[in-house]
């Protein structure tokens, strides 16, 4: 029988509240390899420049819900054996992976590479992009929690890359008894991952990489890179301490020991890119 890899590809950008996540997405479309296999694009109105509603805690929270139950109905349509998703901020992941789970149950295990947890609620942020983990985990949002019918189990999530977390968070990983990995134990190998892929018996792997577990000063495009950004704009707040080579290296080893049956690649903000198609639409010539 023939395997199916769907790519999703999901400019999302409300999550983080953050408009340029849309074109980060859009740009990440354009640099991933050729792909034979079905694609669906899941629609996302471009940012008008107008102040985000808040309901029930969340910011752009209709948007949000509406733009996941497309995404699921995407899936469903393919009834795919992989999932390859391109955002958009992290909430992206949050079809994939509750497909993932309602078709693979135990053999899945999730592997949140990543610099922070995402594991908050309304209770604790705005931005629904922080809530996606704890929402597989089912934490949070009731209708957001109501697309994951068969909630990811704790020990078969593994948080890679994750330095440090705020006041809010620490409270929430030991709740939810949830494992992770500092990048520092990663930095020279991929024992601690493989090491608990073995014990858990895992043998279908989806993985979340968010672009944030990256070392800012080794890799431009991210949000801590915005350069219009106040000095003290990300004070307080986690960030990467991984290289690139290192989380390729990563996602090479683990792709050996389970199936990887999904990748979601999420928070590109390529900055200067950003600035420079802004900088060509000013120009007559290139309007004429």
């Amino acid at each position: 029988m023939t395997s199916t890899t769907l790519r999703v590809n999901m400019p999302q950008w409300q999550g983080g509240d953050e408009p340029a996540y849309r074109f980060g997405a859009e740009l990440l479309r354009w640099l991933a390899p050729p792909h034979d296999g079905p694609e669906e694009t899941v629609a996302v109105p471009r940012p008008d420049g107008s102040a985000p509603p808040l309901d029930q805690g969340i910011k752009w929270r209709d948007a949000l819900l509406a733009q996941a139950r497309a995404a699921r109905a995407a899936i469903e349509r393919h009834d795919p054996d992989r999932i390859v998703t391109l955002g958009g901020d992290c909430l992206v992941d949050l079809a994939p992976i509750g497909w993932l789970s309602r078709k693979y149950g135990d053999r899945l295990g999730v592997l949140w590479i990543d610099a922070h947890p995402d594991v908050m609620s309304a209770a604790e942020f705005s931005h629904a992009h922080a809530h996606v983990l704890g929402m597989l985990l089912g934490r949070g949002d009731a209708d957001f929690t109501a697309e994951v019918p068969v909630k990811l189990a704790a020990p078969r999530v593994m948080i890679a890359g994750m330095q440090g977390w705020n006041e809010a968070e620490a409270p929430i990983l030991k709740e939810l008894g949830l494992r992770h990995i500092p990048a520092t134990d990663l930095a020279e190998t991929s024992q601690p991952v493989l090491d608990w892929i073995a014990r858990e018996g895992i043998t279908h792997l989806a993985v979340h990489f968010d672009l944030d577990v990256l070392d800012p000063s080794h890799f431009s495009p991210l949000l801590f890179n915005r350069p219009d950004a106040a000095t003290d704009a990300f004070a307080g707040i986690e960030q990467g301490r991984m290289r690139l080579e290192q989380v390729v290296r990563l996602l090479k080893d683990v792709s050996a020991a389970a199936d990887m049956v999904g990748l979601a690649i999420t928070e590109h903000l390529p900055w200067d890119m950003l600035r420079l198609r802004n900088a060509l639409a000013e120009l007559p010539i290139m309007k004429a």
